[in-house]
């Protein structure tokens, strides 16, 4: 399933900007309103709760892989305002969905000692889709003159037929722990909570003003982008799973106090860069800290109550995409008045997060889910 997904939306990422200019016609305004809708079902991760309640959740997690395999199959058929926002939408509950279950399976299913490895090797099956998916592009669209519509189709039905093969191929792995089938929030997670809205912050920044940067600054073109994607996919390709062995090994706390100094140092060269050489090196630098934010994660792994994890997943889906839809638009304003600005705003995330990271235990735990010993005495709060 970590292999599928990216394998279909990555060709839906790359293919967007292109097709919704050359055969629907759009302007930013338009563009603006589909990537805000794309991110309203991330906001709304929470409710996948609810769906378990009717659906096992590995059952979930492969019809949400189908939807999203549907909606990259006909996005082609409708190249127009409306059908490119519906498309959108129904390839986004399911995406958002699948990411959803996937987190919560992993922690489920895979052993505390183990998960942080395995992240890493879940990263590096991704970016090896990536990577196959990017290259199949160049191929199909670039040399053998393929259409938006048959290429949409081709890796949607790819999609469609792969996670075919795994409902029929796997049984359905019994629930070690039954699941909260409701909407929890517990005092003693509050950590975990923060440290990832200001992780869905950075990675806003990430996405929305870094990759904008190398356009408008550095007058990148879309070969010198492209090849900056590959280059991030191929380090994760060869050091996500080694990073995520290195996590299991040094601990939580570390790890993610040398992610955040790292991130610091990279905003704030973000601001002041005026090397396009240099600015390419931050940005594959940048990328390649997303593998130790799996970190947070098994922080949650290892202080939650078992029968959390798939409630608490939805939560931190939707707390993750709180900034998704505020920081785009208000930085956004800012950006045009001075643009070093921003990135100086993603160190300030960067360090609330340092700050945060500190109060992590040397051996996180139920009862022991922070350092600020208060936390420990208190008991089962809802």
């Amino acid at each position: 399933m970590a292999f599928i997904m990216p394998l279909v939306f990555s060709v839906w990422m790359v293919l967007l900007n292109n097709f919704v200019i050359e055969k629907a016609n759009f302007t930013g305004v338009e563009i603006g309103m589909l990537q805000s809708l794309r991110e309203i079902p991330g906001f709304l991760a929470f409710t996948v709760i609810y769906a378990l309640i009717f659906i096992k959740e590995q059952r979930l997690a492969l019809l949400s892989l189908a939807i999203t395999s549907l909606g990259v199959f006909i996005t082609g058929y409708f190249p127009s305002i409306i059908g490119l926002y519906l498309t959108t939408m129904l390839m986004s509950v399911g995406f958002h969905y699948y990411e959803t279950l996937s987190q919560s399976l992993t922690l489920q299913w895979i052993n505390k000692d183990k998960a942080a490895h395995f992240m890493g090797r879940m990263l590096s099956a991704k970016s090896i889709a990536s990577l196959l998916a990017f290259s199949s592009i160049w191929l199909l669209m670039e040399k053998q003159q393929w259409s938006f519509q048959l290429t949409y189709a081709l890796f949607g039905g790819l999609g469609l037929l792969l996670t075919l093969l795994l409902a029929l191929s796997f049984k359905h792995f019994p629930e070690k722990t039954p699941q909260t089938k409701k909407l929890i929030l517990r005092k003693q997670y509050w950590l975990f909570y923060a440290l990832t809205f200001f992780s869905g912050a950075r990675r806003q920044i990430f996405v929305v003003f870094a990759g904008f940067l190398m356009v408008e600054k550095f007058h990148y073109s879309v070969a010198d982008v492209s090849a900056l994607f590959l280059i991030n996919y191929v380090f994760n390709w060869l050091f996500a799973a080694k990073i995520g062995k290195l996590i299991g090994r040094i601990g939580e706390r570390a790890t993610l106090r040398f992610e955040y100094i790292g991130l610091i140092v990279i905003f704030i060269s973000y601001g002041l860069v005026d090397n396009a050489d240099l600015a390419a090196a931050l940005y594959v630098i940048d990328h390649l800290f997303f593998a130790l934010a799996i970190a947070i994660k098994t922080y949650f792994q290892k202080i939650s109550k078992p029968e959390d994890i798939a409630a608490s997943a939805g939560v931190s889906f939707s707390i993750n995409h709180i900034a998704a839809v505020v920081i785009p638009a208000l930085l956004g304003m800012l950006w045009i008045v001075q643009p070093a600005w921003v990135f100086y705003i993603g160190a300030g995330f960067a360090s609330c997060s340092l700050g945060l990271a500190m109060l992590i235990p040397d051996e996180p735990r139920q009862g022991l889910e922070t350092r600020i010993k208060t936390n420990v005495i208190v008991a089962n709060p809802e």
